[in-house]
């Protein structure tokens, strides 16, 4: 007696009902749930638990099943495009086929444009229509078992959608060409007891209790727990790590370079991706036949290919540039300026282009502002370099800036991100003179140009209308700086969606946001 009791296994009602089932001969998980009335999902976890204490046996096997596409379920419920083609064109016979969509209408069949090329395709491929001209006649005698197949596909659609499987290797192929089914992998579990387990069964030594997993007042109130066990835990086993929610980091970073420059007095500004090369390049005293603006260069649009801009003065102002540098005091490029060029579309190469608007938005005045957001250039991927990256651009605008106060908002700037020493050297851009380019120091990649600058030309200003405030300009290379403040040495763990990754990169910290 005392033998027995020791060699008793207590279970929940739940498992000892799947063991039950089992021992009966019933082993696939889809039947026992069903005779449980409960979802498969639902018991997967005490199955689980029986498999751990040896009291069961699992095995999956992979199976081909197939579902009906949205395609499918729309042709089951109101037909094949071809049926409803076919019924109307039975009434005529011969038609103009540019007709059809108005003799389809008439007869309350409509069908829209790709469903109609669908049926026109497919009674053509089997010649129950044949094309004289510009004219669609109907072949009578291969309708109908034409229309005998539908109804014969259509079947088989509804035992597929029940059952999710067809022995008809030809039918599924035609079927999956037509985008009607398409291929669900199944995956079966079957349950085993094995021997010693099964014989406990039959000897009334499994038995089934209630088990507490949570022990409340009311349990304790009503002493339930006389007659129920407790679920047992292994206190030696580490506790599930929980992942709350983060932003990524690096749009954290962003966010808070963002709330730097806010505090130095910019305000942040936008522009579109898709940019007119007006912006991105003429505005900005580019020449049309710089190398910069070749396609190995820069995303054009292949369509629309241009687009629009209804300031004709402008325009006029800044061919005038171009051609003979008109009142800015300059020679100009010496060449006849091209405006359809100017209206081409591109992805912008540079947040430049954001800066340029403000100026032609807002004229004169005393302001700062920035522009942080994506720009792209067909480059190669490397851990350098990116066709789609972040640049940080903004302009200092007033009449007493000056060249001195580029410098000094470089030294700010890296000292507020806590990047050290800048290194500055002489540099050349189309739109600004003098131009400079400043360089930080990573520990890995080494100097890397993450500080490129100048004060904005003539050429630049006075076709938009800036005559007598000084601009200072500069674009910035954030994701090189962002690669030093979150110690990475390759611009594409920036973007990567490693999520063990992302869950080990630490959260960004830039001091002087809480030094104030």
């Amino acid at each position: 007696m005392e033998n027995d009791r020791s060699e008793r296994i207590i279970i929940s009602d739940k498992q000892y009902t799947i063991l039950k089932l089992v021992s009966q001969g019933i082993n696939d998980v889809d039947d026992i749930s069903q005779r449980m009335g409960v979802k498969r999902e639902d018991i997967m976890r005490d199955i689980e638990e029986l498999k751990v204490r040896g009291l069961l046996n699992i095995k999956r096997f992979s199976l081909d099943r197939y579902g009906l596409t949205k395609e499918g379920e729309l042709y089951i419920s109101q037909g094949f495009p071809e049926e409803y083609l076919l019924e109307v064109l039975s009434k005529v016979k011969i038609i103009e086929r540019n007709k059809i969509s108005s003799f389809l209408e008439k007869y309350g069949k409509k069908l829209d444009g790709y469903h109609l090329k669908v049926a026109l395709q497919h009674l053509a491929k089997n010649k129950i229509l044949l094309f004289e001209k510009d004219k669609v006649r109907l072949n009578e005698d291969k309708k109908d078992e034409y229309l005998k197949n539908i109804e014969r596909i259509k079947e088989i659609l509804r035992i597929i959608n029940k059952k999710g499987v067809c022995d008809d290797t030809y039918i599924i192929n035609l079927l999956k060409r037509r985008k009607l089914i398409e291929r669900k992998p199944l995956t079966k579990i079957v349950l085993e007891i094995p021997p010693i387990v099964l014989e406990k069964f039959k000897k009334g030594l499994v038995r089934k209790q209630r088990i507490i997993t949570v022990l409340t007042s009311d349990i304790l109130s009503e002493k339930s727990w006389v007659n129920a066990s407790f679920k047992e835990y292994d206190i030696t086993q580490s506790p599930p790590v929980i992942f709350p929610g983060k932003k990524h980091p690096y749009l954290d970073l962003l966010d808070q370079i963002r709330e730097i420059l806010v505090s130095m007095g910019f305000e942040e500004v936008k522009g579109p991706h898709v940019e007119l090369e007006l912006w991105n390049f003429d505005a900005l005293f580019q020449a049309q036949d710089h190398p910069a603006r070749e396609i190995h260069d820069t995303y054009f649009l292949k369509y629309p290919i241009y687009g629009r801009f209804d300031d004709y003065e402008l325009l006029k102002r800044v061919s005038l540039t171009h051609e003979n540098g008109w009142i800015t005091g300059s020679k100009g490029w010496g060449y006849k300026w091209d405006s359809r060029k100017a209206l081409r579309l591109v992805l912008r190469t540079q947040t430049t282009a954001v800066s340029v608007r403000t100026l032609y938005t807002r004229g004169e005045g005393e302001y700062m502002c920035f522009s942080l957001d994506r720009v792209f250039r067909p480059e190669n991927l490397d851990a350098k370099h990116s066709m789609e990256f972040y640049q940080l651009e903004g302009i200092i605008v007033g009449r007493q800036v000056t060249f001195r106060h580029l410098i000094g908002f470089f030294d700010e700037l890296a000292r507020r991100l806590g990047l050290g020493k800048v290194k500055v050297k002489p540099a050349y851009f189309p739109f600004t003179e003098p131009s400079v380019e400043g360089f930080i120091k990573h520990p890995k990649l080494g100097w890397m140009e993450v500080f490129p600058g100048g004060m904005f030309r003539p050429e630049v200003l006075i076709p938009l209308g800036v005559r007598e405030s000084n601009v200072a300009a500069w674009g910035i290379g954030i994701d090189r700086i962002a690669m030093t403040i979150l110690g990475i040495d390759d611009i594409r763990q920036l973007f990567s969606s490693d999520i063990a990754f992302l869950r080990n990169m630490k959260k960004p910290f830039i001091g002087s946001l809480i030094e104030r």
